[in-house]
Protein backbone atom coordinates (compact mmCIF):
# COMPACT_ATOMS: atom_id res chain seq x y z
CA UNK A 1 0.00 0.00 0.00
CA UNK A 2 1.29 3.45 -0.87
CA UNK A 3 0.91 6.58 1.20
CA UNK A 4 -1.17 8.07 -1.61
CA UNK A 5 -4.08 5.82 -0.74
CA UNK A 6 -4.38 7.67 2.54
CA UNK A 7 -3.97 11.21 1.22
CA UNK A 8 -6.60 13.91 1.68
CA UNK A 9 -6.63 17.66 2.11
CA UNK A 10 -6.64 19.06 5.64
CA UNK A 11 -9.08 21.97 5.71
CA UNK A 12 -9.39 24.66 8.37
CA UNK A 13 -11.51 23.79 11.41
CA UNK A 14 -14.24 26.38 10.86
CA UNK A 15 -17.15 24.53 12.46
CA UNK A 16 -17.99 21.50 14.46
CA UNK A 17 -16.68 19.93 17.64
CA UNK A 18 -15.19 16.48 17.25
CA UNK A 19 -15.65 14.24 20.27
CA UNK A 20 -14.04 10.82 20.58
CA UNK A 21 -15.64 8.21 22.84
CA UNK A 22 -12.77 6.25 24.31
CA UNK A 23 -12.24 3.49 26.81
CA UNK A 24 -9.96 0.50 26.29
CA UNK A 25 -12.38 -1.67 28.24
CA UNK A 26 -15.31 -3.11 26.34
CA UNK A 27 -18.90 -3.15 27.52
CA UNK A 28 -18.88 0.22 29.29
CA UNK A 29 -21.62 1.88 27.25
CA UNK A 30 -19.37 3.71 24.82
CA UNK A 31 -21.36 2.94 21.67
CA UNK A 32 -24.68 3.30 23.49
CA UNK A 33 -23.63 6.75 24.65
CA UNK A 34 -22.45 7.88 21.22
CA UNK A 35 -25.72 6.82 19.60
CA UNK A 36 -28.12 8.16 22.21
CA UNK A 37 -26.29 11.38 23.06
CA UNK A 38 -26.05 12.04 19.34
CA UNK A 39 -29.76 11.39 18.92
CA UNK A 40 -30.76 13.82 21.65
CA UNK A 41 -28.41 16.52 20.40
CA UNK A 42 -29.94 16.05 16.95
CA UNK A 43 -33.40 16.25 18.47
CA UNK A 44 -32.32 19.60 19.97
CA UNK A 45 -31.50 20.91 16.50
CA UNK A 46 -27.79 20.14 16.37
CA UNK A 47 -26.39 18.52 13.23
CA UNK A 48 -24.54 15.41 14.38
CA UNK A 49 -22.32 13.03 12.44
CA UNK A 50 -21.59 9.66 14.02
CA UNK A 51 -18.33 8.14 12.81
CA UNK A 52 -18.31 4.40 13.37
CA UNK A 53 -14.61 3.66 13.76
CA UNK A 54 -14.96 0.18 15.23
CA UNK A 55 -14.74 -2.82 12.88
CA UNK A 56 -17.64 -4.43 14.77
CA UNK A 57 -19.96 -1.77 13.33
CA UNK A 58 -22.19 -1.63 16.40
CA UNK A 59 -22.77 2.11 16.20
CA UNK A 60 -24.02 1.77 12.63
CA UNK A 61 -26.50 -0.95 13.53
CA UNK A 62 -27.60 0.94 16.65
CA UNK A 63 -29.00 3.67 14.39
CA UNK A 64 -30.36 1.26 11.79
CA UNK A 65 -27.70 1.67 9.11
CA UNK A 66 -26.08 -1.32 7.46
CA UNK A 67 -22.88 -0.82 5.53
CA UNK A 68 -23.03 -1.53 1.81
CA UNK A 69 -19.32 -2.21 1.72
CA UNK A 70 -18.28 1.44 1.71
CA UNK A 71 -17.65 3.15 5.01
CA UNK A 72 -15.04 4.44 7.40
CA UNK A 73 -12.31 2.13 6.09
CA UNK A 74 -12.71 3.42 2.55
CA UNK A 75 -12.76 7.01 3.81
CA UNK A 76 -9.62 6.39 5.83
CA UNK A 77 -7.71 4.80 2.96
CA UNK A 78 -8.72 7.38 0.38
CA UNK A 79 -11.02 5.02 -1.50
CA UNK A 80 -14.03 7.24 -0.87
CA UNK A 81 -14.79 10.83 0.06
CA UNK A 82 -16.30 11.20 3.53
CA UNK A 83 -19.20 13.31 2.28
CA UNK A 84 -20.18 10.60 -0.20
CA UNK A 85 -20.27 7.93 2.50
CA UNK A 86 -22.49 9.78 5.02
CA UNK A 87 -25.84 8.08 5.54
CA UNK A 88 -29.00 9.53 7.05
CA UNK A 89 -30.68 7.85 10.02
CA UNK A 90 -34.28 7.77 11.19
CA UNK A 91 -33.52 10.75 13.46
CA UNK A 92 -33.60 14.14 11.80
CA UNK A 93 -30.19 15.88 11.90
CA UNK A 94 -28.42 12.62 12.83
CA UNK A 95 -26.09 11.07 10.26
CA UNK A 96 -23.52 8.27 10.27
CA UNK A 97 -20.43 7.11 8.46
CA UNK A 98 -20.88 3.35 8.84
CA UNK A 99 -18.20 0.78 9.53
CA UNK A 100 -17.55 -2.80 8.55
CA UNK A 101 -15.10 -5.60 9.24
CA UNK A 102 -12.93 -4.10 6.47
CA UNK A 103 -11.67 -1.59 9.03
CA UNK A 104 -9.74 -4.38 10.72
CA UNK A 105 -7.27 -4.20 7.84
CA UNK A 106 -6.35 -0.64 8.67
CA UNK A 107 -4.70 -1.73 11.91
CA UNK A 108 -2.14 -3.58 9.82
CA UNK A 109 -1.98 -1.28 6.81
CA UNK A 110 -1.29 1.85 8.85
CA UNK A 111 1.67 0.42 10.75
CA UNK A 112 4.34 1.49 8.27
CA UNK A 113 2.69 4.69 7.04
CA UNK A 114 4.15 8.10 7.82
CA UNK A 115 2.08 10.13 10.29
CA UNK A 116 -0.26 7.16 10.58
CA UNK A 117 -2.00 8.82 13.53
CA UNK A 118 -3.22 11.69 11.31
CA UNK A 119 -5.27 9.82 8.70
CA UNK A 120 -8.69 9.99 10.32
CA UNK A 121 -8.28 13.70 11.04
CA UNK A 122 -7.45 14.31 7.39
CA UNK A 123 -10.26 12.09 6.17
CA UNK A 124 -12.90 13.98 8.21
CA UNK A 125 -11.60 17.48 7.54
CA UNK A 126 -13.81 18.01 4.52
CA UNK A 127 -17.07 17.23 6.37
CA UNK A 128 -16.27 18.79 9.74
CA UNK A 129 -17.68 22.22 8.76
CA UNK A 130 -21.03 20.58 7.91
CA UNK A 131 -21.85 19.54 11.47
CA UNK A 132 -22.13 20.90 14.98
CA UNK A 133 -20.78 17.67 16.46
CA UNK A 134 -18.79 14.76 15.08
CA UNK A 135 -18.78 11.71 17.37
CA UNK A 136 -16.07 9.10 16.83
CA UNK A 137 -16.75 5.68 18.34
CA UNK A 138 -13.47 3.78 18.69
CA UNK A 139 -12.85 0.09 19.41
CA UNK A 140 -12.21 -1.01 23.00
CA UNK A 141 -8.42 -0.83 22.80
CA UNK A 142 -5.60 1.70 22.82
CA UNK A 143 -4.35 0.70 19.37
CA UNK A 144 -3.84 2.61 16.12
CA UNK A 145 -7.56 3.19 15.48
CA UNK A 146 -8.13 4.74 18.90
CA UNK A 147 -4.95 6.80 18.46
CA UNK A 148 -6.37 8.17 15.21
CA UNK A 149 -9.59 8.99 17.03
CA UNK A 150 -7.76 10.88 19.77
CA UNK A 151 -5.69 12.83 17.26
CA UNK A 152 -8.76 13.72 15.18
CA UNK A 153 -10.77 14.91 18.19
CA UNK A 154 -11.12 18.21 19.98
CA UNK A 155 -12.46 16.52 23.10
CA UNK A 156 -12.66 13.11 24.77
CA UNK A 157 -15.74 11.70 26.45
CA UNK A 158 -14.89 8.81 28.77
CA UNK A 159 -17.72 6.41 29.66
CA UNK A 160 -16.91 4.73 32.97
CA UNK A 161 -18.71 1.73 34.34
CA UNK A 162 -19.17 1.74 38.10
CA UNK A 163 -17.12 -1.34 38.92
CA UNK A 164 -14.01 -2.46 40.79
CA UNK A 165 -11.47 -2.05 37.97
CA UNK A 166 -12.83 1.29 36.75
CA UNK A 167 -10.14 3.45 38.31
CA UNK A 168 -7.33 1.24 37.04
CA UNK A 169 -8.58 1.44 33.46
CA UNK A 170 -9.23 5.16 33.76
CA UNK A 171 -5.66 5.79 34.92
CA UNK A 172 -4.28 3.92 31.91
CA UNK A 173 -6.52 5.82 29.51
CA UNK A 174 -5.59 9.19 30.99
CA UNK A 175 -1.91 8.34 30.58
CA UNK A 176 -2.55 7.61 26.90
CA UNK A 177 -4.43 10.90 26.51
CA UNK A 178 -1.48 12.79 28.05
CA UNK A 179 0.89 11.14 25.57
CA UNK A 180 -1.37 12.16 22.68
CA UNK A 181 -1.52 15.72 24.02
CA UNK A 182 2.26 15.84 24.34
CA UNK A 183 3.11 14.33 20.98
CA UNK A 184 0.24 14.68 18.52
CA UNK A 185 -2.71 16.80 19.61
CA UNK A 186 -1.92 19.47 22.24
CA UNK A 187 -5.43 20.94 21.94
CA UNK A 188 -7.14 17.72 23.00
CA UNK A 189 -9.30 18.25 26.09
CA UNK A 190 -11.46 16.03 28.28
CA UNK A 191 -15.11 16.87 27.73
CA UNK A 192 -16.10 14.78 30.69
CA UNK A 193 -16.20 11.45 32.48
CA UNK A 194 -19.60 9.75 32.32
CA UNK A 195 -20.76 7.10 34.75
CA UNK A 196 -22.70 4.35 32.98
CA UNK A 197 -24.60 1.24 34.05
CA UNK A 198 -25.03 2.69 37.51
CA UNK A 199 -26.85 0.58 40.08
CA UNK A 200 -27.67 2.67 43.14
CA UNK A 201 -28.42 -0.49 45.14
CA UNK A 202 -24.76 -1.50 45.30
CA UNK A 203 -22.26 0.03 47.69
CA UNK A 204 -19.48 -0.53 45.15
CA UNK A 205 -21.14 1.72 42.56
CA UNK A 206 -21.58 4.47 45.14
CA UNK A 207 -17.94 4.15 46.22
CA UNK A 208 -16.64 4.37 42.65
CA UNK A 209 -18.70 7.51 41.99
CA UNK A 210 -17.52 9.11 45.22
CA UNK A 211 -13.87 8.35 44.51
CA UNK A 212 -13.90 9.57 40.90
CA UNK A 213 -15.86 12.74 41.68
CA UNK A 214 -13.57 13.44 44.61
CA UNK A 215 -10.52 13.30 42.36
CA UNK A 216 -11.80 14.78 39.07
CA UNK A 217 -14.45 17.19 40.34
CA UNK A 218 -16.18 19.12 37.57
CA UNK A 219 -14.69 16.89 34.87
CA UNK A 220 -17.33 14.35 35.87
CA UNK A 221 -20.77 14.82 34.31
CA UNK A 222 -23.56 15.41 36.82
CA UNK A 223 -25.76 13.10 34.76
CA UNK A 224 -25.36 9.42 35.57
CA UNK A 225 -26.63 6.73 33.19
CA UNK A 226 -28.37 3.93 35.10
CA UNK A 227 -28.69 0.29 34.17
CA UNK A 228 -31.81 0.13 32.05
CA UNK A 229 -33.29 -2.75 30.05
CA UNK A 230 -34.84 -0.43 27.46
CA UNK A 231 -31.43 1.06 26.67
CA UNK A 232 -30.13 -2.45 26.01
CA UNK A 233 -33.10 -3.34 23.81
CA UNK A 234 -33.08 -0.28 21.55
CA UNK A 235 -30.06 -1.26 19.36
CA UNK A 236 -31.73 -4.54 18.37
CA UNK A 237 -34.52 -2.44 16.86
CA UNK A 238 -32.08 -0.22 14.95
CA UNK A 239 -33.13 3.03 16.63
CA UNK A 240 -31.79 5.21 19.45
CA UNK A 241 -33.68 5.11 22.72
CA UNK A 242 -35.49 8.40 22.01
CA UNK A 243 -37.38 6.56 19.26
CA UNK A 244 -37.72 3.28 21.12
CA UNK A 245 -38.95 4.37 24.53
CA UNK A 246 -38.55 8.08 25.19
CA UNK A 247 -40.14 7.79 28.62
CA UNK A 248 -37.79 5.22 30.13
CA UNK A 249 -35.23 6.30 32.71
CA UNK A 250 -32.37 5.61 30.31
CA UNK A 251 -33.85 7.96 27.71
CA UNK A 252 -34.44 10.67 30.30
CA UNK A 253 -30.81 10.36 31.42
CA UNK A 254 -29.41 10.78 27.92
CA UNK A 255 -31.69 13.76 27.35
CA UNK A 256 -30.21 15.38 30.46
CA UNK A 257 -26.70 14.49 29.30
CA UNK A 258 -27.33 16.23 25.97
CA UNK A 259 -28.40 19.36 27.81
CA UNK A 260 -25.29 19.16 29.95
CA UNK A 261 -23.01 18.71 26.94
CA UNK A 262 -24.52 21.72 25.20
CA UNK A 263 -24.12 23.80 28.36
CA UNK A 264 -20.42 22.96 28.40
CA UNK A 265 -20.11 24.48 24.95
Amino acid sequence: MTAGRFCSILLPNTMGTTVVFANQKGGVGKTTTAANLGAYLAEAGQRVLLVDFDPQGNLSSAVGVKTDGIGSYEVLTGGANARDVVRATSVENLFVIPSSINLTGATVELVHEEKREQYLKRALAGVKPDYDYLFIDCPPSLGILTLNGLVAADQVLIPLQCEYFAMEGLTQLLQSIKKVQAGYNPELAILGILFTMYDSRTRLAQDVVQEVVGYFGKKVFRTIIPRNVRLSEAPSHGVPVNQYDADCIGAQSYRKLAEEVMSRG
